[in-house]
């Protein structure tokens, strides 16, 4: 979401211009008391790790499984296992503290439209900011409705005296459905469906009965995946950060839990030049303008003992060095319009329009 305000910059009178010029300074809290105070951003990095958690749950015929259908291997216990499905990053724009500016109230100067995010990051002057990315909401797969295989039982099984008889009358059930699933298919049943999808609708309920009841003895899996977002800010290079731990028996846990396999994260600083606002030599003059990023590039590694799970370059805010735009450009006479990088701080665009 962003914010728009309208100011008219404070008149700057120097040694080399006449004309009312936008004022804009570092800010420093208790001295800029009326104006539009807005912050450039660093690069953050969002981690999405998606976790599918699948449920064991050993049918009531169990035991019986391999003596009525044949089956074999089936579980006899409930377990509970989980698996990382992906791990994927992106780059995100937070606030930097340590990069507060101020443009401040004039009523002598040309009105200028300030666009902001809610947290004070500069998107646009003199413009609507352009669209900005967010990333996608994770929506899991909905569930299919559970289905009670008890209610495909005839009066005969669900009035058997033991569980044993029960379990072989089922199965006895179970193939009855699929022998009359065979005769349909054939065009051998008694009474053969009329068209082609009365046949699919006849053939999908037995299927449905099929699945039902096989499942007292097969038991049923359950999958469902969920997503946790992790967000890392840093202004300097890290090497093995830990970032979690997972265990296929408990999911994702916390970083110190020793349960689990330990992932890390590493960042480098890709940038090659170093920031000219940290070079040697005198100290310079204040100067008007308005303040932007150089980003930098960085890259992050996602990774555990033994692979990588996930790599990404960006451009990092805090990597890079701050300029700054002469305060000319915002002046009366031109018509102006920036419009900011809200991830990395950078210039997007300009558009300036030459003095007649």
């Amino acid at each position: 979401m962003k914010r728009t305000l309208t100011i008219a910059a404070l008149a700057l009178f120097t040694s080399c211009y006449a004309v009312a010029q936008t004022q804009t300074e570092q800010y420093m809290p208790g001295i800029t008391s009326e104006g539009a105070i807005y912050s450039l951003p660093k690069t953050a990095v969002r981690i999405a790790v998606q976790v599918e958690k699948t449920t064991f749950t050993p049918g009531d015929f169990a035991p019986y499984a391999e003596r009525f259908l044949r089956l074999t291997g089936v579980g006899m216990e409930p377990t509970t296992t989980y698996r990382i499905v992906s791990v994927k990053q992106s780059a995100i724009g937070v606030s930097d503290s340590t990069k507060y500016y101020a443009i401040r109230f004039n009523n002598k100067t040309a009105a200028i439209n300030v666009a902001r995010a809610d947290d004070g990051v500069l998107l646009a002057l003199n413009a609507e900011p352009r669209y900005q990315s967010v990333p996608e909401v994770f929506k899991p797969w909905p569930k299919p409705a559970a289905v009670n295989p008890r209610k495909y039982m005839n009066q005969e099984i669900l009035a058997a005296g033991s569980t044993a008889k029960m379990a072989q009358l089922t199965a006895q059930e179970i193939y009855d459905i699929r022998s009359s699933r065979s005769e349909l298919v054939k065009g051998q049943a008694d009474f053969m469906p009329q068209d082609g999808e009365q046949m699919k609708l006849m053939l999908s309920q037995l299927d449905q009965q099929d699945r039902a009841l096989t499942s007292l003895f097969s038991g049923t899996t359950v999958s469902d995946t969920t997503e946790t977002v992790l967000t890392i800010i840093t202004d300097s290079a890290m090497h093995r950060k830990p970032l979690f731990r997972f265990s296929k028996h408990f999911g994702l846990v916390e970083a110190d839990d020793l349960s689990g396999t330990p992932y890390y994260i590493s960042v480098e600083n890709l940038t090659k030049l170093p920031p000219v606002n940290e070079k040697g030599g005198k100290k310079k003059k204040a100067a008007y303008g308005l303040y932007y990023n150089v980003a930098g590039r960085m890259r992050s590694t996602i990774y555990d003992a033994n692979k990588i799970a996930d790599e990404a370059e960006f451009p990092a805010g805090q990597f890079g060095y701050v300029e700054l735009l002469s305060a000319e450009l915002f002046n009366k006479h031109y018509g102006t319009r920036l419009w900011l990088n809200p991830i990395s701080g950078d210039i997007d665009k300009l558009e300036a329009e030459q003095p007649k």
